[in-house]
């Protein structure tokens, strides 16, 4: 596969082009076994807690093995972040300054039909040349035809209406990967999850980085708390969107640039 590329390759030439071609890349080998093994030990009880509001709330149909979310305090997310991995081609990706707009995991199952299987792209708007979003999947498990690698349209980032369901899935190429590997995405490529005819889990992280001023599925800064967020790096408060948050009231409008919530900077 010509878009698989080591993750020692930071050359963002060879970044652009394949990003231009394909839409998508796999960096093999960014992640090591150790770390890979501790996320997913943690998603255990993750999605325990989600799939119970899930049912609870009566949304639990097609959501099997979707966790949204998993930014916490006490988890692996914050060390996940601070690693920065791909932030060079991220950066660049979305010229300047970025924020995380969600993190969350898929757990794949035999038999298990969740959204995520649909043909889609993860932003809403089309937005062309103009980049907005970029995409990041972790590989948990090895992916594979079998366990449901999942379906990329390259070259599909380049056109608005979404394709015809025979076509996807005669061109659509399978990100066969191995665990520990990064997928980067453009956000307005067509893809989707592929089904799993094994007895085993196919897991994998999905997130989305954005321009600062695109707005967070879910507010982080909010979440942990302020106060919290004070201790955090400079490049975590970056990322978790510390830097780019939206006054409450007039008192927290009208404040010095330095204490501003929404910094400069931010696009």
């Amino acid at each position: 596969m010509k878009n698989k590329i080591t993750y020692s390759d930071t050359d963002l030439d060879t970044f652009n082009k394949l990003m231009d071609e394909y839409g998508w890349i796999i960096y093999e080998d960014a992640l090591d076994t150790t770390f890979v093994d501790e996320i997913n030990d943690s998603l255990i009880k993750a999605y325990e807690v989600r799939r119970d509001i899930q049912i609870k709330n009566g949304i639990s149909a097609n959501m099997n093995g979707t966790l949204h979310h998993l930014v916490e305090r006490d988890t692996f997310t914050l060390k996940f972040l601070e690693r920065k991995y791909c932030a060079n081609q991220i950066g660049h990706f979305l010229t300047g300054k970025y924020i995380l707009n969600s993190l969350g995991a898929v757990i794949n199952q035999k038999d298990d039909k969740p959204y995520v299987q649909n043909i889609h792209r993860d932003i809403r708007s089309f937005t062309g040349d103009f980049k907005m979003m970029i995409q990041m999947m972790i590989i948990l498990d090895d992916f594979t035809i079998e366990n449901g690698a999942t379906y990329f349209l390259s070259g599909s980032h380049k056109q608005d209406d979404k394709p015809e369901e025979g076509y996807f899935f005669q061109h659509a190429d399978r990100a066969v990967a191995k665990k520990g590997s990064i997928i980067l995405f453009d956000s307005n490529l067509w893809h989707a999850a592929g089904k799993n005819n094994t007895e085993g889990k196919r897991r994998t992280l999905t997130m989305a980085f954005t321009r600062p001023f695109f707005k967070q599925q879910l507010d982080y800064p909010r979440f942990l708390g302020y106060t919290f967020g004070e201790g955090l790096s400079e490049d975590l408060r970056q990322v978790l969107g510390y830097n780019a948050r939206t006054p409450e009231n007039l008192n927290e409008y009208y404040q010095p640039v330095e204490k501003r919530m929404y910094q400069p900077g931010q696009g």
